[in-house]
């Protein structure tokens, strides 16, 4: 395990660089952000809600632990669904991560600084170390920058470290904005009909320590989310896209 570690502190050494007019503009920008966030995801109607019970019984099992993971592409809607919980996230310790962490803030995450590009490592062991204390995490798992729809190994490592289960929640809607990022980001339009799926908690044992025992529950965690996703755009009978269109 701390070779894993040791990999991701190697890939980290690249420090953040904020221009000079960001001190002001992180003033303005993140709380402007934030209202137009909640005011535009509260304008949405959650329709349904699936596999919510068993979420809970296993965070309820782990005294109030948990890891919740979605794709990056589906990370709007959860600043509104998630952000009266607390949930501490990891954010990118790059220039446009420290405007994400502000505004993140102001909707009422925590957040700990760190990607799998940036600031892994250290980013990860205060995560573990919150969330051993009780309280929830919030991964990306293919954040920041792709590739899109394949799970990063670090939820994985924060489950086994934490005894936390990883839980996959996805949303879909019947009405929204695709950008044409690297994973086709989606925002709802306004009073659109969201409808979100639990998949089943994921527990990694403490004793999963090789390579090979890890990748199974990675490529069992990107199976779970891949599912979920399906689930929540064939509820509105629609399949979003998510590859970027290189024709545009």
């Amino acid at each position: 395990m701390k070779n894993l570690f040791c990999v991701m502190e190697a890939k980290s050494q690249k420090k953040s660089m904020l221009r000079w007019y960001d001190h002001l503009l992180l003033r303005i920008i993140p709380p402007l952000a934030a209202l137009l966030i909640k005011s535009l995801m509260l304008s949405c109607r959650c329709v349904h809600v699936e596999g919510q019970q068993e979420a809970e019984d296993a965070i309820k099992k782990a005294d109030g632990r948990a890891v919740y993971i979605t794709w990056h592409q589906r990370m709007s809607y959860h600043f509104h669904y998630f952000g009266s919980r607390h949930v501490t996230m990891m954010i990118s310790q790059s220039r446009d991560g420290e405007y994400a962490a502000r505004v993140a803030k102001w909707l009422g995450f925590k957040n700990v600084r760190g990607s799998s590009t940036r600031g892994g490592s250290q980013a990860m062991r205060r995560l573990i170390r919150e969330i051993k204390r009780g309280e929830t995490g919030g991964m990306l798992a293919d954040g920041p920058l792709g590739p899109p729809r394949v799970a990063k190994i670090g939820s994985v490592i924060i489950a086994k470290e934490t005894g936390a289960p990883m839980i996959p929640v996805l949303w879909g809607t019947d009405r929204c904005w695709v950008l044409n990022t690297w994973d086709r980001y989606l925002i709802p339009k306004p009073f659109a009909k969201i409808a979100i799926r639990y998949e089943k908690p994921i527990w990694v044992p403490a004793e999963a320590d090789n390579r090979d025992h890890l990748e199974t529950y990675r490529l069992l965690l990107e199976k779970e989310l891949n599912e979920g996703t399906h689930w929540c755009d064939q509820y509105f009978g629609v399949e979003r896209p998510w590859k970027k269109d290189l024709r545009s």
